[in-house]
């Protein structure tokens, strides 16, 4: 049994370790409150009171290169995310698109797309018009990776791609039934080797509930980005949408477990910034997982409903809100080009 009030007397002095955090990961609902109240502590020490919105509207759409095709059929999402993105397979398409964006005060882009067998997204065949738009214009670039090979991660830096956006999992079950991929934790580790080997910028994101809707191997993937010293400034947090057609029963996560992940993460990077990113269950259980991630400590949430921004200002009143038109993973250094008024969000004019 954990002495709670010892643990959280520790971690208050900056004393605690990595096994007593990892031990937080089995904390009944009932005695989260006390690991909440540091996490929030940590937050607005580190950085105010402040929570940033991002709302990616037109100026920072997601690209998909491989259309709505996708060789792996995730259980999760089975092509479903891909049909959501703007379709653009073709490199002269990709360019014009681009140019365009950017010419009509465009932000940036998302470039992702369905997997290969082996866990990679094609990019290295885009990468050289990437690279020419880089050049010719200012917009912030986030690539989607994948399990990628040595010339793909050398490309990227070449094309002075501005974020990689790299999905974290230590859950060699959900590697196999989720993802229905053949590889082994170990490509993980050497995928992000050779993105930090390019000093490419690697956001992490770690789904919540990937394994069947339940709480698995989370703090293992917490433990990686530790242990393969990514020192990430942001990690971005998303949550399961339990699919409706597929055949394995998924459940909703809880919106608990979403407070314990992201908690621990708080512990773990005192200093990183956390979002809670636009994947994340719909309909009324929204607000719910949106609380859960405010009162963990996140400081940054994309796409949040009005009712939870407004209950945040009662349960907070010296909250303030920044908006940007990008999406949730783009760099503090690149904020003032994405930063927007709140009158230009016309559904947050009430707040």
């Amino acid at each position: 049994m954990i002495n709670n009030q010892l643990l959280f007397n520790k971690i208050k002095s900056g004393l605690v370790s990595w096994l007593e955090i990892s031990s937080l990961f089995n904390l009944e609902f009932k005695e989260l409150d006390g690991l909440l109240n540091i996490a929030q502590e940590i937050t607005r020490k580190n950085f105010g009171d402040f929570l940033k919105i991002y709302i990616p509207t037109k100026k920072f759409p997601a690209i998909s290169i491989t259309g709505s095709e996708c060789a792996l059929n995730c259980e999760h999402c089975n092509k479903k995310y891909l049909k959501g993105m703007k379709q653009i397979q073709e490199n002269g398409d990709l360019e014009r698109f681009l140019i365009n964006l950017s010419k009509h005060e465009g932000v940036g882009a998302l470039i992702s797309g369905g997997s290969m067998s082996d866990g990679s997204v094609p990019l290295l065949a885009y990468l050289d018009t990437i690279k020419k738009v880089k050049e010719e214009t200012n917009l912030i670039i986030n690539a989607h990776t994948g399990l990628l090979n040595e010339e793909t991660a050398r490309q990227l830096a070449i094309a002075n791609v501005d974020i990689i956006s790299f999905d974290v999992n230590m859950d060699q079950e959900v590697i196999r039934n989720i993802y229905h991929l053949n590889v082994e934790l170990e490509e993980y580790r050497r995928a992000i080797s050779l993105l930090q080997k390019y000093d490419l910028n690697i956001v992490p994101h770690i789904c919540i509930g990937l394994n069947y809707g339940r709480l698995n191997k989370e703090l293992d993937s917490i433990k990686f980005i530790r242990d393969m010293k990514i020192n990430p400034s942001l990690i971005v947090v998303i949550v399961l949408i339990p699919p409706k057609n597929s055949k394995i029963k998924f459940q909703i996560p809880k919106p608990e477990d979403v407070s314990k992940v992201i908690a621990i993460l708080r512990l773990a990077f005192p200093k990183t910034e956390i979002s809670l990113g636009c994947m994340r269950p719909r309909g009324t259980i929204k607000n719910e997982f949106e609380k859960a991630a405010i009162k963990a400590g996140i400081t940054r949430i994309e796409i949040p409903s009005i009712d939870t921004l407004k209950w945040f200002k009662k349960y907070n009143p010296k909250i303030q809100y920044k908006f940007y038109s990008a999406c949730c993973a783009i760099p503090e250094k690149f904020e003032k080009i994405a930063e927007s008024k709140i009158s230009d969000i016309k559904r947050y004019k009430n707040i």
